[in-house]
């Protein structure tokens, strides 16, 4: 695994994105939108990492099959459908919410509804503060795995785009009720 969203394949020596989805950089970080006693700070949550983490479970030791695309993207990956065991890849990153549909791709009306899910179910990124990977993408700066958590925290603030809760919910919001 690169990334939550892109395979290596050693003994080709190819890089395949899976089609369809974007999820958080690896240095890519959220907040956990639920409150932790009296702190006005919200728990810092390592998106990116954690996309990775998942797509690599959900790998595990299982032969992976690729219908890829014809033109590799940006970064020399090809994009493609991958799956395990039966299973489409992209589709289990967006059911456990560590993924999003992406921007602009043509969009099987399935990914949504997996989006949708995971998104009401609060799954994965759709439990925490997190900006939208584009917007992210184009404003950090600092992209390597020592980036600290208030890096994007400053950038969350700034944000043009939300993909979660609003982030200004985070900040109006009580320390505490009395019921």
């Amino acid at each position: 695994m690169i990334d939550g969203r892109t395979l290596w394949f050693p003994r080709s020596a190819q890089k395949v994105r899976l089609a369809g989805i974007d999820s958080c950089e690896l240095p890519q970080w959220a907040f956990d939108a639920k409150r932790r006693g009296e702190s006005a700070v919200l728990k810092p949550v390592p998106c990116g990492a954690l996309a990775k983490a998942w797509l690599k479970r959900m790998v595990g030791d299982r032969q992976v099959v690729c219908l890829l695309g014809e033109f590799p993207d940006r970064d020399g990956a090809l994009k493609g459908r991958c799956v395990a065991d039966g299973h489409d890849l992209a589709v289990e990153m967006l059911r456990v919410g560590w993924a999003r549909v992406e921007t602009g791709s043509p969009v099987h009306s399935h990914y949504l509804k997996w989006q949708r899910y995971a998104m009401s179910a609060r799954y994965g990124m759709w439990s925490t503060y997190v900006l939208d990977m584009d917007e992210w993408r184009a404003k950090a700066i600092d992209r390597s795995l020592a980036r600290r958590p208030v890096a994007d925290s400053n950038l969350i603030a700034e944000r043009k785009y939300e993909i979660t809760p609003p982030f200004v919910d985070a900040r109006r919001r009580a320390s505490s009720s009395v019921r």
